[in-house]
């Protein structure tokens, strides 16, 4: 299978080769040429599978002979191998055809250990076969960096960088980070939000000349297409839980750079009935307004209580656009130099009635997103972490029909934003998971910068192993 970028000006890749590149060169993302689709009676088939050896159905596909499929396999066994529930993805019912699919069974309690510890595998595979070094760079609003350090903390071909924005992320959050001391592993805390570390990032990205020679950068956040893919998975996996693809299935997902439901949409075009999704937002609401209203406007970051998604600019929409303008790469190339230079971008008729017609849409504010973890709670005994509540009251305010199941995307644990949950919920800090109690007690190391990409540079330079 071959992967071209949005802005279609850049060469088709391989599936090896896109993983290594991240952006394009023409500044896009990449996509697969063609999507697999998979009929009725084969997702039937799949009923009862377990997670890994579903994965490795919807993946391989993806893969298309690039690694031999025993391999693959070993890959996939050992990215899940590390989660503390047996059902990898579990559901908990928590309403009238209303359930929570549980995403934070992975090593540090975000639905990015789904991707992350897959692509840390598939990293590790791709460079000792090439006898390849390379430097990973991400930016994360929480959750993206603790899950990316878990799975290249111990790649030996692998130096990674991850940029947090300091004193922006919960203190679990960022020593879930900063306690990670091994030698491949810095992170950076730079002053300002997480735009401006994803700003630097990007930019880095389009001039590696900083970099020693035979080096290059990989991108962990999710404009890596590995990780898209590897969260198709657990929409199949609860779909076909709950009745797929004989009925219908409903999908609410909390999410701020667009990755995590633009997978949902693949699954949906694969074949899974997904009947609706709902994209949930809080303060920093660019997609719901850009569904609701055509208002794809850059506006001043809104601090919250579901700070994962503090984002400005969802940079997997671009994606989305790609198959809105019917994959018209000059268009893309054309409307997002038109959102760079003037912080503003309105679809065209055409394609925000595909984008209504694909996608509902709801915002909530904190105030609203406390009353939902303390309603929940006292109505289910069930705690929800702020990303989930949001999903959760979305899924209720925008439901179309109540035979359908809904599934809500749980993101993180609620341990994770104990400012939240205390909020709602009398009984205080919701405890961290055994493995993990002794984590604000362990030592930290990290790096603050300042929002300058001159001091970024010269510090990874300084930085990367021999």
């Amino acid at each position: 299978m071959k992967y071209i970028s949005t802005r279609g000006a850049a060469p088709a890749l391989g599936f090896e080769d896109v993983v290594l590149t991240g952006l394009a060169t023409d500044g896009g993302l990449y996509v697969p040429e063609t999507l697999p689709e998979f009929s009725h009676a084969e997702i039937a088939s799949w009923a009862g599978l377990g997670y890994r050896d579903l994965a490795f159905k919807v993946i391989s596909p993806f893969v298309a002979g690039a690694i031999p499929d025993a391999d693959l396999k070993r890959i996939i066994d050992s990215s899940y191998d590390t989660f503390r529930h047996q059902a990898i993805a579990p559901l908990v019912q928590t309403g009238h055809n209303e359930w929570v699919l549980e995403l934070f069974q992975g090593p540090t309690l975000a639905f990015k250990d789904f991707a992350l510890q897959f692509l840390g595998n598939l990293l590790d595979y791709i460079l000792a076969k090439r006898q390849q070094k390379v430097v990973v760079l991400g930016a994360t609003s929480g959750d993206t960096g603790s899950a990316a350090i878990e799975g290249c903390r111990r790649c030996e071909n692998v130096d990674i960088f991850i940029l947090h924005p300091y004193q922006r992320v919960s203190e679990v959050q960022r020593r879930q980070m900063t306690s990670v001391l091994e030698p491949n592993v810095h992170n950076i805390a730079l002053q300002g939000n997480f735009d401006d570390c994803q700003n630097l990032v990007k930019a880095s990205f389009s001039d590696q000349s900083f970099l020693p020679a035979g080096r290059q950068l990989v991108a962990v956040n999710s404009i890596n297409w590995a990780r898209i893919m590897a969260q198709i998975v657990y929409y199949f996996y609860a779909g076909l839980a709950l009745g797929a693809p004989h009925r219908p299935v409903a999908f609410s997902v909390p999410t701020g750079n667009f990755g995590d439901i633009f997978a949902g949409y693949l699954a949906k075009r694969m074949g899974l009935p997904i009947d609706q999704l709902v994209i949930a937002t809080n303060s920093n609401d660019i997609l719901h307004r850009c569904i609701s209203s055509n208002d794809h406007t850059k506006k001043p970051l809104q601090h919250s209580l579901s700070p994962s998604m503090d984002i400005m600019v969802s940079s997997n929409f671009e994606r989305m656009l790609f198959d809105l303008y019917d994959r018209d790469g000059a268009q893309i190339n054309s409307l997002m130099n038109e959102f760079k230079n003037s912080g503003a971008l309105h679809l065209a008729p055409a394609a925000l009635d595909k984008a209504r017609a694909l996608f509902s849409s709801y915002r909530l504010s904190d105030e609203e997103t406390v009353a939902v973890i303390k309603d929940v709670y006292e109505n289910t005994e069930y705690l929800l972490d702020p990303h989930t509540a949001i999903g959760v009251q979305a899924a209720r305010k925008t439901r179309r029909d109540t035979s359908t199941p809904m599934i809500c995307l749980a993101t993180a644990h609620p341990a994770k934003f104990p400012e939240a949950v205390k909020q709602a919920v009398a009984e205080g800090d919701p405890a961290l998971p055994h493995h993990m109690r002794d984590l604000l007690a362990r030592d930290e190391r990290y790096q603050v910068l300042a929002n300058d990409l001159s001091s970024l540079k010269s510090f990874i330079s300084s930085n990367i192993r021999a």
